[in-house]
């Protein structure tokens, strides 16, 4: 008698499976590639308050006016309130002296320290103490600027110093956007050349399917 061979089951091969993870793993991964938020540059809290003061943009003339007539009123009310305290007036021609060099519009930084020696001498007017008529009035402002020579050297440096980095300041921005500039035709004619190269390999090419 034939007897039936039976085979075995054959086991069918399962498909592999990825390793589990950890869950540390995982979130050591997501530590590794998190990008931190791109954070903005803090800007100082004085020039956040600098920047609330009016910031006008004076002429050459309208900056001397200003700083003659500022003078003056701040020389009088010296009269008036200090009997013409010479260092009540020294002190507050260095202000006088900065806001005037901020003030003035770009174009005219170099009437700033001309102006403000002027100022400083119509505003010891009142604080001279000088005897009726011309002469006498005259004599008593050159010697209240002789003597207060160190405040009106002190206002015009200070005034000579900020004209002259707003100056620089101007410079460095002419130039870098003149960078941007050269920068920005230079790509242009990048592109443009790139244009004319592939319509002229374009040409060619037509040209060589044409006569084949």
């Amino acid at each position: 008698m034939e007897q039936h061979r039976t085979r075995p089951p054959q086991r069918r091969p399962r498909p592999p499976q990825s390793p589990l993870r950890p869950r540390g793993t995982v979130a050591e991964a997501a530590a590794v590639y998190r990008v931190p938020a791109p954070t903005g540059r803090r800007v100082p809290p004085v020039v956040l308050t600098l920047r609330r003061f009016p910031n006008p943009r004076l002429t050459g003339l309208g900056a001397g006016l200003f700083a003659a007539a500022t003078m003056f009123v701040i020389g009088c009310l010296d009269q008036l309130l200090f009997d013409g305290e010479p260092l009540v007036y020294g002190v507050l021609f260095l202000p006088v002296s900065a806001l005037t060099a901020f003030w003035v519009r770009t174009a005219d930084l170099v009437t700033a320290p001309i102006s403000v020696p002027i100022a400083f001498a119509v505003g010891t007017f009142p604080i001279s103490g000088g005897t009726s008529g011309i002469g006498g009035q005259t004599m008593a402002v050159v010697t209240a600027l002789a003597v207060q020579a160190g405040w009106l050297y002190g206002g015009t440096l200070v005034a000579g110093v900020i004209a002259s980095v707003r100056k620089v300041r101007q410079m460095g921005r002419r130039q870098r956007a003149r960078d941007a500039a050269a920068a920005r035709n230079m790509g242009a004619g990048a592109k443009a050349g790139a244009r004319t190269g592939a319509k002229a390999g374009t040409g060619g090419a037509s040209a060589v399917a044409r006569r084949s």
